[in-house]
């Protein structure tokens, strides 16, 4: 399956708790709950150039799948990390959580998965092709 499209953010659960876990400060998760993040893949075989745009900064990665690649996290993070897939899904493990990306028909829904003590929380966040 194709993930090379553009898609606009139209759900997300768990998002604050999430984002908490994770790091980011309070002022940049208010600024971002509403903001429709915009997600655009390119790919090209194995080869994928994956951008999302949140309020003022794109973060843009590009990566092979079954490569080591650097790649920039939610929280601006840079790490070393190794895109594979998992059936049609992308999965993706960052220091602080494990992503998961696939394309369900006209949507892109994204998994991303922080552990703590008192068990995993996860933000959904769903968007549609536009």
């Amino acid at each position: 399956m194709s993930f090379t499209g553009k898609y606009e953010i139209e759900s997300q659960e768990n998002y604050d708790e999430f984002l908490k876990l994770v790091g980011l400060p309070d002022d940049v998760i208010e600024k971002g709950r509403n903001f429709k993040v915009i997600t655009e893949v390119v790919q090209d075989g194995s080869t994928f150039v994956w951008s999302q745009t949140y309020p003022n900064k794109t973060v843009t990665n590009k990566f092979v799948i079954g490569q080591e690649c650097e790649m920039e996290a939610l929280a601006g993070k840079k790490s070393k990390v190794t895109v594979t897939m998992e059936g049609s899904k992308f999965v993706r493990s960052f220091p602080k959580y494990h992503l998961t990306a696939e394309v369900c028909g006209d949507k892109l829904v994204e998994c991303s998965t922080a552990s703590t003590e008192q068990g995993n929380v996860t933000l959904k966040r769903t968007s549609k092709r536009i």
